[in-house]
């Protein structure tokens, strides 16, 4: 802004901004992952919708409520949904400059992560022994796809953290290591939020077949 004499000064940048904030280019960089963030729900929005077209066709294979465990999804609810909240604890100490807070609290939502991921492939294994694989329907190709893609997105998120937890241990809490915290944590919570619609679309309403 120039003032009367024509100089030109910058404005300051709002104190009260959190630290993931607190630079352009971490703004910009988190904008560019909520973007990213929507076409990811496109293409879990079109997996929904082929799974609600095929779970009624199952061939010569089981039926959704023969493979369904309700006690193994109703695990991997609680457990994702744990790890959201601890998610959002790590962000909160990372805002607060606590590095041996945010560790504490990203290594609980890894080993949640862990928790979730070894349930569900127990299931997958289970299905797979008893028959139920991917080519023996249409409703288990769209089931695994679905489910399947969604824990690959879990997996992958582990893996983040993981790395995080590495650069956090070397270069304490920073902007950039406060923005890639921050990120990791929307992945996460979107995840979680993607899990509510599979929990009640493939297994409560699928399950009714």
């Amino acid at each position: 802004m120039a003032n009367s004499e024509g100089t030109i000064h910058s404005l300051p940048r709002a104190a009260h901004l959190p630290i993931e904030y607190s630079t352009e280019d971490g703004s910009l960089r988190i904008f560019g992952f909520w973007v990213f963030l929507v076409t990811d729900m496109l293409l879990f929005s079109c997996f929904f919708a082929t799974f609600a077209v095929l779970y009624r066709h199952t061939g010569t294979g089981p039926k959704p409520s023969a493979i369904y465990d309700v006690r193994g999804y109703t695990a991997e609810t609680i457990i994702l949904l744990t790890s959201s909240f601890t998610s959002g604890i790590a962000t909160y100490f990372m805002r607060r400059d606590n590095k041996s807070g945010l560790v504490t609290w990203l290594v609980i939502t890894i080993v949640l992560g862990l928790s979730f991921i070894g349930l569900e492939v127990s299931e997958f294994v289970s299905d797979a022994v008893t028959g139920a694989t991917l080519q023996r329907s249409a409703f288990l190709s769209s089931f695994f796809t679905l489910v399947g893609t969604h824990g690959c997105h879990v997996s992958f998120g582990i893996i983040w953290m993981t790395c995080l937890l590495i650069q956090i241990s070397k270069q304490g809490i920073t902007p950039v290591i406060a923005r890639k915290v921050f990120i990791t944590g929307l992945y996460w919570h979107f995840l979680d939020v993607v899990w509510v619609f599979l929990f009640s679309v493939v297994y409560l309403i699928g399950g009714m077949y």
